[in-house]
């Protein structure tokens, strides 16, 4: 990118091209120079508008856990209709069909990047976390609508789902089909609809 032009939205193009590199190549590839030759700019773009990579990396990672918000509100939303099933394996494919298994490699292969996540998000991986968090408030909400038992414990449900649902996903080789999700799902939940 020649001198002196200006790029719109360039913290938004350098998140975008981390996603890519982290799809295609992984948590390894990921380097400032991987991020900026994908986002088609200079490598000091990066590092003027972020102190060093690993401020990058937190911001890239704190900014895909809130994009998340719009699924986890689309879940809530689910609740009382279609099946608990078919809702939950749904939002399971949606969270690790996207760059979320990458992300938790990422916050594992960067002793760094989990420090600074530290200041901000104090426990567990936050991708995990959140991820956790929305699957229990549905469930919680198809309890309260007598969809599942009321004595479900959600929460030991939901890390159950997002663990299972993470081990699925976490081959980079071939991802799960849909009827190996959903019998996932069918297993952990099986005992409470």
């Amino acid at each position: 990118m020649p001198t002196g032009v200006a790029i719109r939205d360039v913290r938004e193009q350098l998140f975008d091209a981390a996603d890519r590199i982290l799809l295609r190549d992984g948590p390894s590839a990921l380097t400032s120079r991987a991020v900026t030759t994908e986002a088609g700019c200079a490598k000091g773009v990066l590092h003027r508008h972020f102190e060093d990579f690993d401020a990058f990396l937190a911001e890239f990672v704190l900014d895909r856990v809130h994009r998340m918000d719009a699924q986890a509100a689309a879940l809530r939303e689910a609740a009382g209709s279609g099946t608990v099933t078919d809702n939950l394996t749904d939002a399971l494919i949606a969270l690790f069909g996207s760059v979320a298994v990458a992300i938790v490699a990422l916050v594992t292969f960067r002793d760094e990047l989990r420090a600074r996540l530290r200041r901000a998000w104090p426990a567990g991986v936050p991708v995990l976390t959140e991820a956790v968090t929305t699957i229990a408030t549905y469930l919680a909400a198809e309890r309260d609508l007598g969809r599942i038992a009321p004595d479900a414990p959600v929460d030991a449900l939901a890390p159950t789902l997002i663990g299972t649902a993470h081990l699925l996903f976490a081959d980079r080789g071939a991802r799960p089909g849909r009827d190996a999700v959903r019998t996932a799902v069918t297993t952990v939940v099986a005992a409470v609809l």
